[in-house]
């Protein structure tokens, strides 16, 4: 134990040596290139790692806390880590399974692995028990660096709060606690199951039989080891794929859209990352959701809110999409709901002007500026939008860009089959 702690205390005081390095090296850069403010803070999350790459996936979807350049900057904030030798993934599997041999429970394990991210790195396997499954396997000393980060940032913003009161970012202490409780979550895989249970216990009890999400093996998983249940499918961009497996493509989307929207209100959390490596269409034309590593909560008030917004919008109601733009965020002051429809009206007359439907045509980029735009509206009348509606809009641009290659010229927001306005 001891032991444990005073190796965990060296691993910490590396981590702040090399993240004080790391600074330095961005503040030469900033003398010597001149890039934006923006784009200097991206490439350096980038080179600190896991901590702060998620840190600028949370900024990119947390319009209402940042500034625009730094959301939009954040948007291209890559996940990519070097691939762990496969010795690692061994010496992890004997360390959480201590009292059963590896080849006890695998009959064998992919060396090449089939993803590799941040928090982990995924390799396909068979159980001795004849299933295909992937184990999802947790980087190095994660949980150790993302403490010392979280800490490193957290006394950071205190200081910064006591010295810079007027600080943009309202209050960045209260941010990094948010991040805190989100990441934590993130690097506890049995909470990753239990997510991932309880979206299928949903599909069960809604008798939902075309959506499947992979079985969880609980006896082969840990805080730093998943192992789940393997599925063989393609991704729904893949247009001539789903064609072969569906004769009606439009239904794959349908479906996994009203399986979705259905979760928002029936689980306790909801898929907060569907995009197209996380869903796909299996031979039998089954739609599978997998990777619950993240997910949102929205409260039922919020859900409704942004229903009927959504509803306001199609009908250019400006006057009840800024009652439901209260519902939805957050004030502490009595906003005038006549000066605020008519900030939206001028933010959309410009793209009303050709037809009302265009808005759901618009490319995921500029949906993006839209979302950010509606944010900024909101901000001047002293909204502020909980963090999950970012979430909920951003899986809306995901199903944009599914709709784009698997029913370009349907308007499926109008579709009689797709039925989110019953899951208010």
């Amino acid at each position: 134990m001891k032991k444990d702690i005073l190796f965990n205390g060296m691993r910490s005081i590396v981590r702040v040596s090399e993240t004080a390095f790391i600074a330095a090296r961005a503040g030469v850069k900033y003398g010597l290139k001149k890039p934006t403010p923006a784009k200097l803070m991206r490439e350096t999350f980038e080179d600190l790692g896991a901590t702060y790459i998620k840190l600028g996936q949370f900024i990119a979807s947390t319009p209402s806390l940042f500034p625009r350049e730094f959301v939009e900057e954040f948007q291209g904030c890559l996940d990519q880590t070097p691939k762990l030798p496969f010795s690692y993934i061994e010496n992890v599997l004997k360390q959480e399974f201590p009292h059963r041999p590896i080849e006890d429970i695998f009959s064998y394990i992919e060396e090449i692995p089939l993803a590799s991210a941040s928090i982990a790195q995924v390799h396909a396997a068979r159980l001795v028990t004849g299933e295909d499954v992937v184990i999802k396997v947790q980087r190095p000393h994660v949980e150790n660096t993302l403490y010392t980060d979280l800490n490193v940032l957290h006394w950071s913003a205190k200081l910064l709060e006591k010295f810079v009161p007027k600080v943009k970012f309202a209050s960045i202490a209260d941010i990094v606690e948010e991040i805190k409780t989100r990441m934590v979550r993130e690097v506890d895989f049995i909470e990753e199951a239990n997510n991932l249970n309880d979206f299928i216990a949903y599909l069960q009890g809604s008798h939902i039989q075309d959506v499947i999400a992979p079985k969880v093996y609980l006896q082969h998983s840990t805080r730093r080891v998943l192992t789940m249940q393997r599925l063989y499918g393609v991704s729904l961009t893949d247009f001539n794929m789903v064609k072969k497996y569906s004769k009606d493509p439009s239904q794959v989307l349908i479906t996994t859209m009203n399986t979705w929207f259905g979760s928002l209100t029936a689980c306790k959390s909801f898929h907060a990352d569907l995009h197209a490596g996380n869903v796909m269409l299996l031979e039998d034309g089954r739609i599978a959701f997998i990777d619950f590593g993240i997910v949102g909560q929205l409260p039922p008030k919020v859900w409704s809110a942004s229903l009927a917004f959504m509803d306001a919008l199609q009908h250019t109601n400006y006057m009840s999409m800024a009652e439901n733009m209260l519902q939805m965020g957050m004030t502490k002051q009595k906003v005038d709901t006549t000066l605020l429809a008519q900030d939206i009206e001028r933010l959309f007359a410009g793209i009303m002007l050709a037809d009302p439907q265009e808005i759901l045509s618009t490319s995921p980029a500029d949906l993006n500026h839209m979302m950010l735009d509606i944010v900024a509206v909101g901000e001047r009348h002293g909204i502020r939008f909980p963090r999950d509606f970012a979430l909920l809009f951003k899986q809306i641009l995901y199903f944009d860009r599914f709709m784009k290659t698997l029913a370009p010229y349907t308007d499926i927001y109008a579709d009689q089959r797709l039925n989110m306005l019953h899951h208010s």
